[in-house]
């Protein structure tokens, strides 16, 4: 049926041009008078987070990315009233992978090969055992959540073994018990960005809610809830009197990594490989031999049956294929009523119970998804290819023809974001944002609203330097590869809305830097 899933929206690398318009961002100019640092004094810049703040992208951490940082490009900025060094802990190559004991930890980075991104050839040369002479001004630390900034021995070789440490954090920190929020004010800032909060809820998103990785709690003590871990890493940060900007937390789920993927890709076309005709004869066998018989038995559920209570509404759950119309794919809903008992129990007369029951075990909680449910950009790779023992949730590989995620076999947790996932994150994401920026203003710092920079993107643009920044997945220009961090001119639109905070909050009129001059993809040699 599938071999293999097709990308299914095509694009193109084009960039749009528009006319400037009130959404035009920071221009490359300043006020035309002298340019000056306000109250604010950049002589000692520090900058702590996590990937975001590495400048991570195309799902990598490379030098070229690295330089292109928002923190970078502040640093850029600041240098023109009086900041200071900016020191980089570098990868050692532009190949975004590294090793551990000189092996294979982490692939390369990905570029866009006129269909599809692909991972760079190479072998890199970034080993994390080689520890960087520090102190370093850029503290992002990619993976790290918010209680890893207060965690001591978070930079442990010995601890990446058991999981406690970060491997980029490894690299640089000043020793194996150290913190990074330690690290940071050991070099006594006197300016500081913090944009941290990101992986507490991304990292819970990007693996479908499967439990694996939760969501950090709103509340709890530093180094267990977010409320009381923020509040732990700004006191350290003024602890000395230094001034900041932060930055809260956007909705993660309207980032491409989320939003590319179809609910429904499963066209005549896609179903038959390119061959229409071939896709119609596999509905009309999928709908005989598969989706009719559930259809059948989900209605008798649904309307009672001796020996069964009704149960108004399963019937809804799937419905036949379409030769005319895209399809959904068909998924496993964690959150619904399992009625594997009752599938079994009005299948066995036709099926026998054997068989029966193995489709009620599969069938039990699987429904057709809807436009409420969104799809993982890793996701894709799996539709059509065969669950194995280890993710097919059953503990068994599943016989032919039940062998294809997401047209004969559900898609698991792992594969989906349901409402009720969704609506775990909106309210996680809804609780940080409110404790940010009631420190932002006990405080007196700068504050950039990232989640309405987010929305912005996400539905139409922004624009400036006769550009339009969108969230469309490669041409948009403002997410790289990996569905989840910018591209350069991403990352020079954030440092642009950090300027404007900094800016209004301490008089400053420095300057923004212009789109055009930050590229969208990066190319395969660098």
């Amino acid at each position: 049926m599938i071999k293999n899933f097709k990308w299914l929206l095509l694009v193109a690398i084009t960039i749009t041009a528009c006319s400037k318009s009130e959404d035009t961002v920071v221009s490359n100019s300043s006020d035309g008078l002298p340019l000056t640092s306000g109250s604010a004094d950049f002589s000692k810049y520090v900058s702590l987070g996590n990937s975001l703040c590495a400048g991570y992208s195309d799902g990598g951490l490379f030098i070229e990315g690295q330089k292109g940082s928002y923190p970078a490009i502040l640093a850029n900025q600041f240098a023109l009233v009086g900041g200071g060094e900016f020191k980089i802990p570098f990868m050692a190559d532009n190949l975004g992978g590294f090793t551990v004991g000189g092996n294979i930890f982490a692939g390369n980075r990905m570029v866009f090969n006129g269909s599809a991104p692909v991972a760079i050839p190479g072998t890199p040369t970034t080993e994390i055992g080689v520890h960087l002479t520090g102190p370093f001004n850029n503290m992002g630390v990619p993976g790290a959540k918010s209680f890893h900034l207060l965690a001591p021995g978070y930079g442990s070789l010995a601890g990446l073994m058991n999981g406690t440490a970060n491997p980029f954090f490894v690299r640089f920190a000043s020793s194996p018990t150290a913190s990074v929020l330690a690290d940071a004010m050991a070099q006594n800032p006197t300016f500081f960005s913090l944009w941290i909060g990101n992986n507490d809820v991304l990292g819970y998103a990007t693996t479908g809610g499967d439990g694996s990785n939760p969501i950090t709690p709103a509340t709890g003590a530093a180094g267990v809830g977010f409320d009381g871990t923020y509040d732990a890493i700004v006191n350290g940060l003024t602890s000395q009197g230094a001034k900041g900007v932060v930055a809260n937390i956007p909705n993660v789920t309207s980032i491409p990594f989320f939003t590319t993927v179809p609910y429904n890709p499963l066209t005549s076309s896609v179903l038959g490989n390119g061959s229409t005709a071939v896709g119609d004869a596999t509905i009309d066998a999928l709908n005989s031999q598969l989706y009719g018989p559930l259809k059948q038995a989900l209605t008798a559920i649904a309307n009672g049956v001796p020996g069964i209570t009704a149960i108004p509404g399963v019937d809804t759950r799937i419905n036949l294929l379409s030769k005319t119309a895209a399809n959904p794919l068909l998924i496993k809903d964690e959150s619904l009523l399992d009625i594997s008992a009752q599938l079994t129990a009005v299948l066995t007369p036709s099926l026998g119970a054997q068989q029966a029951g193995f489709m009620g075990l599969v069938f039990g909680k699987a429904r057709q998804a809807s436009n409420s449910d969104l799809v993982l950009l890793t996701t894709k790779g799996a539709i059509g290819a065969a669950p194995t023992a280890s993710d097919s949730g059953i503990g068994m590989a599943p016989p032919s023809p039940l062998n294809k995620f997401g047209i004969t076999f559900p898609m698991q947790d792992k594969h989906i974001l349901i409402p009720t996932e969704k609506e775990e994150l909106s309210t996680a994401v809804t609780a940080y944002n409110l404790k940010i920026k009631s420190v932002a203003d006990a405080k007196g710092l700068a504050f950039v609203d990232a989640n309405a920079l987010m929305y912005r993107i996400a539905n139409g643009g922004i624009s400036g330097n006769g550009y339009n920044v969108t969230s469309a997945f490669v041409s948009g220009g403002g997410f790289s590869l990996d569905g989840v961090h910018p591209t350069p001119r991403g990352y020079a639109l954030i440092a642009n809305e950090f300027i404007k905070a900094i800016n209004t909050t301490y008089g400053s009129n420095l300057k923004g830097v212009s789109l055009a001059d930050y590229r969208i993809l990066f190319p395969s040699t660098l």
